[in-house]
């Protein structure tokens, strides 16, 4: 089919050929049944499911092969992101180096508004995911992706990008509950943002205990500036393996008193190190 639907939809935004950019338009949802039935041949009485089918449709597009950066922020993610992903795999997306996968919040694990103002808790899907065991073929499908940004909660069971070199995560990346991608032996540059969640719990500063030199080789460049940990970060990292690989490191502002400083600094001294608000 051609474009032209898609296209005054609006939830498909393009920056020439090589880029596009995803994100329900609220001005055209009166008339999306519409162009739904128009792309499937029957009407699919589930709005959830629309979003869905916007993004499959220019996917499978011939237009989409050639794409370079791609971003797909999705309402229904319950549906969308499982099937984003079975659609990026349906053909190898030689060119793609960047892409933005999520979907919009404000706290962790809050409910989660759907496209009819439904809600639903994004907890029901731990350990599952919404993407779920199509996310393997996802990552195979992109061999040329460098820059990857994952916004969310509980998407992938794990990132397993071939080519990646840059992975920045808000939220929570694994359908686990871990912060961390991976293993992903490419990668020198990973910036974390997680605040408090709904809940008020912050991220368990045990969690830097998976970044070790046999999942992360290539890591050189860790960004925790904004990320809220139950513990002190640096004295975490003061003990890890993979410190050594380090050549810049920026955190936020520490608590740590001058004689604890002290006893770790020298840990730090091969490196630039940020401390924000210092």
């Amino acid at each position: 089919m051609n474009l032209d639907g898609l296209l005054e939809d609006g939830s498909w935004q393009f920056d020439g050929p090589a880029s596009a950019a995803f994100r329900l338009a609220p001005d055209t949802t009166a008339r999306r049944g519409a162009l739904v039935e128009h792309i499937l041949g029957r009407p699919e009485p589930d709005p959830e499911l629309w979003e869905s089918i916007l993004i499959e449709t220019f996917l499978n597009h011939p237009a989409a092969s050639d794409l370079q950066r791609l971003r797909l922020e999705m309402t229904d993610f319950h549906h969308s992101a499982r099937r984003a992903a079975s659609a990026i795999a349906r053909q190898p997306r030689t060119a793609l180096t960047e892409l933005w996968f999520g979907h919009p919040f404000r706290y962790l694990y809050e409910t989660a508004t759907t496209s009819t103002g439904r809600g639903f808790n994004p907890l029901d899907h731990y350990d599952e995911g919404f993407v779920g065991d199509a996310g393997g073929a996802m990552w195979q499908a992109l061999p040329a992706l460098r820059t990857l940004t994952v916004e969310g909660a509980l998407l992938f069971h794990a990132v397993s990008a071939p080519a990646v070199i840059h992975v920045r995560s808000r939220g929570v990346i694994s359908s686990d509950g871990s912060v961390l991608p991976g293993p992903l032996p490419t990668l020198t540059h990973f910036e974390l943002e997680i605040a408090t969640d709904v809940f008020g719990t912050a991220c368990p500063v045990e969690q830097l205990e998976e970044l070790t030199p046999a999942s992360f080789p290539a890591l050189i460049s860790l960004d925790l500036t904004r990320a809220e940990f139950d513990g002190e970060p640096l004295l975490t990292l003061a003990n890890l393996p993979i410190l050594s690989h380090l050549t810049s490191l920026r955190v936020g502002p520490h608590e740590l008193d001058d004689t604890e400083w002290a006893a770790i600094a020298p840990h730090f001294d091969h490196l630039s190190l940020t401390i924000s608000g210092t």
